[in-house]
């Protein structure tokens, strides 16, 4: 298990994610689908709803 520090908030993202593209349009991803920081200490997991 890997623990999460205090005040660090993990968000979810429940829409298509297209796994191929690099952290740069992931990161871009966040800023204008979430309006947060990719680099402000917080979790963002894409996930894809249609896996498995």
């Amino acid at each position: 298990m890997i623990p999460i520090p205090t005040g660090v908030r993990v968000w979810l993202a429940t829409g298509r994610t297209d796994m191929r593209c690099g952290f740069t349009s992931l990161a871009l991803s966040v800023q204008e689908i979430l309006k947060k920081d990719p680099l402000s200490g917080h979790i963002f997991w894409p996930h894809d709803v249609e896996a498995g």
